[in-house]
């Protein structure tokens, strides 16, 4: 059982409320950061008396293990990751349907992969992808700071930038398939292939690049900027910028697996996380992804998106498996496997 995470007082009487009386089961996988996922799990079965048994992964781990899980599914419900991947297992028959009668009330880019997915996946957050540095390192080794894709690729960053694998980083995917769209396939693999002399590791994690910064571990990533603004709310020296030519952004998911054995409590969590009071979870969790409730709790650490030079995202197209496949394909074949 996953331990409790405490809430701020406000939080406290609308989801810590004595616990319901048992109300069966639900089997959860979770992409985002582990104290998230934790107090969701945790909230959800304080005040519904439903057994969450929560299991903490990367998004191409999650589409890997429902993979495998197909014939027999063991996993009720699948949280966070980014819509790409949530589409790429509908298009595989491996999600199951669902319309809550709360997903009217959500931000219509929300209600937008719903659609997109035939109701497969309901969109429960956004972000934006940064460059990320940390600034002691920088100011120690005399680096200026870049503010486009562009400046990544000077000398003088070789070997200071840390970045996720997309085999099973959601976060990597999402990169990739922004600079092909902001560029063309050609050109984007081009730039990868001249970034890869300035990488000094692919994580598993997507998270990984930006908590190395964060130590100091490395001087540069490229991440979500939620995430950013989380470690440098907690203190690290951290900060971001926005890419000048433009930049991807992610459309998070909620989906419950086809052949859930436990559908009734996964339709139940679906419900109860579409609503402002189960999204303010991410705020008390010191996350400050964008949600997707208009009525979710504002806060100035929520980055404006409107305020960010993104790209004209094509989420269904870039979550199709066959484009999905390709791209990992020729990013093992151009860049995983040249050596650093």
């Amino acid at each position: 059982m996953t331990r409790l995470l405490l809430l701020p007082a406000l939080l406290l009487p609308l989801l810590f409320t004595q616990p319901a009386a048992a109300q069966g089961s639900l089997n959860m996988l979770c992409a985002p950061a582990a104290d998230w996922c934790e107090a969701i799990a945790n909230a959800f079965q304080r005040a519904t008396g439903v057994r969450v048994a929560m299991a903490r992964k990367s998004t191409g781990e999650i589409l890997a293990q429902v993979r495998a899980e197909a014939a027999n599914p063991r996993t009720d419900v699948w949280f966070g990751g980014s819509a790409e991947a949530h589409f790429t297992a509908a298009e595989q028959n491996l999600l199951q349907p669902y319309a809550s009668p709360n997903m009217a009330q959500l931000h219509p880019w929300a209600q937008r992969v719903h659609a997109q997915s035939q109701g497969r996946c309901v969109g429960v957050s956004s972000g934006a992808i940064a460059i990320v540095y940390n600034t002691e390192v920088m100011a120690r080794r005399h680096l200026a700071v870049p503010h486009s894709w562009a400046e990544l690729l000077n000398p003088a960053f070789r070997g200071e930038i840390q970045l996720p694998n997309p085999n099973s980083s959601g976060t990597a995917y999402t990169i990739i398939a922004g600079l092909v769209q902001l560029w063309d396939e050609d050109r984007a693999f081009d730039y990868l292939k001249r970034l890869h002399a300035n990488t000094n590791a692919y994580t598993r994690s997507g998270a990984a690049p930006v908590q190395a910064v964060a130590r100091g571990e490395t001087a540069l990533s490229v991440s979500f900027n939620m995430e950013t603004t989380s470690l440098a709310q907690q203190g690290f020296p951290i900060a971001m910028t926005y890419p000048s030519e433009g930049t991807s952004y992610e459309v998070a998911c909620l989906s419950i697996m086809r052949g859930a054995r436990n559908l009734a409590q996964a339709r139940r969590f679906v419900d109860w996380y579409l609503t402002p009071a189960a999204m303010d979870l991410g705020l008390a969790a010191n996350q400050y992804h964008v949600p997707a409730h208009p009525g979710a709790r504002a806060d100035p650490r929520i980055p404006d998106m409107r305020q960010i030079r993104l790209i004209d995202y094509d989420i269904a197209a870039y979550g199709d498996s066959q484009r999905r496949r390709h791209l990992l394909e020729r990013w093992d074949r151009e860049i995983g496997s040249q050596p650093r």
